[in-house]
C-alpha cells in the first residue's frame, strides 16, 4: 500500500513541478541572451553569462571545448573541491572498511576466455583513459571519464587475478603527486597572474593539443588522481592486503 501511495506523490510533484516549468518559462535564445523566470519565485535571471561562455571561452581559455574552459578556468575552484570530495570518499571508505580487510582465498579460476582478453583489451583500456583526458580541451571528455576509463582496467586486472590487489602503495604515491601539481598549478597561477588557477601559460594554437594554456595540465593532473583513487577503491573493497 505504502508503494502505491509513494507513486502516486510522486507523480503529484512532478505534475506541478512540470507545470511550473512549462507555463511560467519564455524561450530562451542562449546565443543572444534573454530571461529566465524561476518557476517558485517568479524572479527574472539575466542570461548574458551564457552569452559571455559562448562568445569569449575561445578568447579567454583557447579551448574548443567550452565545457572545459566552464570546468576548470570559470569555475576552477568547484572542480577543485570535487576531486577534494572524491579523496574524501576514498579515504573514508578505507578507514571504515580496514577492520574488515583479510586474506581472501582463490575460490574460482578466473574464465579463460578473461584471462586473454584481459591481455589484448588492458592497453586499449588505459590509452583510451589516456587520450580522453589529454584531449579534454578540444573534445568532450576531460579527467574524469579519463580516470573512470583507467580505473575499469584496474578492475579487469582484479577479476583476473582473483587473489591479488593493486599495487596500493603505488596508486596512493600516483594519487598524492597528481593533487599536489594540482594544487601547484594553482599557487602558480596566484604568483604569475594574481589569481588562484588562473591561467599563466601561452594559449598555444588554436585547436592544437598543446594549446588552452594550463587546462591540458590540470585534465592530466585530475586523470591521474581520478584513476588512481578509483582504483585505491576498487582494491579496498575486494577486501585482500598488498602483497
Amino acid at each position: 500500500m505504502r508503494k502505491y501511495v509513494a507513486i502516486i506523490i510522486s507523480a503529484l510533484i512532478f505534475i506541478v513541478l512540470a507545470h511550473f516549468f512549462i507555463t511560467g518559462n519564455a524561450p530562451i535564445n542562449y546565443l543572444t541572451g534573454g530571461k529566465y523566470t524561476n518557476p517558485i519565485t517568479h524572479e527574472q535571471a539575466n542570461q548574458s553569462v551564457p552569452q559571455q561562455y559562448l562568445n569569449d571561452s575561445r578568447k579567454d581559455t583557447g579551448a574548443p571545448n567550452v565545457v572545459t574552459a566552464i570546468v576548470v578556468e570559470y569555475r576552477g575552484f568547484d572542480t577543485l573541491g570535487e576531486v577534494t570530495v572524491l579523496f574524501t570518499a576514498a579515504t573514508g571508505l578505507a578507514l571504515l572498511i580496514e577492520e574488515y580487510r583479510r586474506k581472501m582465498e582463490e575460490i574460482v579460476e578466473p574464465n579463460f576466455i578473461v584471462k586473454i582478453a584481459s591481455i589484448v583489451v588492458l592497453p586499449f583500456i588505459v590509452i583510451v583513459g589516456t587520450y580522453i583526458f589529454i584531449h579534454g580541451h578540444l573534445t568532450p571528455g576531460g579527467g574524469f571519464p579519463g580516470g573512470a576509463v583507467i580505473a575499469s582496467g584496474f578492475l579487469l586486472l582484479l577479476l583476473v587475478h582473483t587473489t591479488k590487489g593493486l599495487p596500493e602503495k603505488k596508486l596512493s604515491i600516483t594519487e598524492s603527486f597528481a593533487g599536489m601539481t594540482y594544487a601547484l598549478i594553482g599557487l602558480l597561477g596566484l604568483v604569475l597572474a594574481n589569481e588562484f588557477l588562473q591561467n599563466y601559460l601561452p594559449l598555444g594554437i588554436f585547436g592544437t593539443v598543446f594549446s588552452a594554456g594550463i587546462i591540458p595540465l590540470i585534465y592530466i593532473a585530475i586523470g591521474f588522481k581520478v584513476g588512481s583513487e578509483l582504483g585505491g577503491i576498487l582494491h579496498n573493497l575486494k577486501g585482500v592486503h598488498e602483497e
